[in-house]
């Protein structure tokens, strides 16, 4: 009988594959104003573990303190509004509706009021194409065209950090020290690699699978690898594999 495989070891919960979210400096979402605009100050930018982007910690006229992603070119001792008659300003939350055309924005809301959906990850931002009668059309970073409440609120500009991804790495203990923040268990060896008894795809003179890697949704765990319940695979297209259209 083989070994439970990753997939089945990472089931059990243990710490090796649980994220450190005590580590965690703060849920981030909007500021609600109960005013038209309330103003804030930046007293801080913070690195928090749990994310790319760094924070900043903003102090309200109202004496709420809290973290928020921090925009491209928003320093500390700057102001930033929330409301809908925030300025159309780097580092202002409003909500879509009252938002220019063409305006890049960050942190946007799936529903009015979860606190921030898309376009958090650092250097990246979405933009506002158009607005509709009942809807915003916003543009994601993935290319992804989406239709949101035109009371989904967003953050003006784009997320600070950018050109993170690069800088190479250089060592791995670089590279180690970033996954198990994030609670990844790295590194990630192939199945391929593996011997018989720990992997389906594992044993043999040279690495390949040795089987079909397409797999039924009804597998048992330990068989559940490769491509679950895929409805094709390979490069062909309607045609047939490598074949053109007719």
């Amino acid at each position: 009988m083989g070994r439970r495989i990753q997939g089945q070891r990472r089931g059990r919960g243990t710490p090796t594959f649980r994220a450190p979210s005590h580590r965690y400096k703060a849920k981030l979402d909007h500021k609600v104003a109960d005013d038209d605009v309330i103003a804030g100050t930046v007293v801080d930018i913070e690195h928090d573990p749990a994310r790319s982007a760094p924070v900043a910690v903003v102090e309200f006229e109202d004496g709420d303190q809290r973290m928020v992603l921090a925009a491209e070119g928003v320093g500390v001792g700057d102001t930033v509004e929330v409301g809908i008659t925030a300025a159309i300003e780097p580092g202002n939350t409003l909500p879509l509706a009252e938002i220019p055309e063409g305006v890049p924005v960050s942190n946007v809301e799936s529903q009015p009021g979860d606190g921030g959906t898309f376009a958090r990850s650092s250097g990246v931002n979405a933009t506002l194409i158009t607005h509709e009668r009942d809807a915003a059309v916003v543009q994601l970073p993935s290319g992804e065209v989406k239709r949101l409440s035109p009371q989904c609120r967003a953050t003006i500009g784009v997320v600070a950090g950018g050109g993170r991804t690069e800088k190479p790495y250089v060592k791995a203990g670089k590279k180690h020290h970033k996954m198990r923040a994030r609670g990844t268990k790295w590194p990630r060896v192939r199945g391929v690699a593996m011997n018989a008894v720990d992997h389906p795809f594992g044993g043999g003179g040279r690495q390949h699978p040795g089987r079909p890697k397409s797999v039924s949704r009804h597998a048992p765990p330990g068989r559940k690898v490769g491509d679950i319940a895929s409805k094709r695979t390979g490069r062909g297209g309607k045609s047939g594999r490598g074949g053109k259209n007719k």
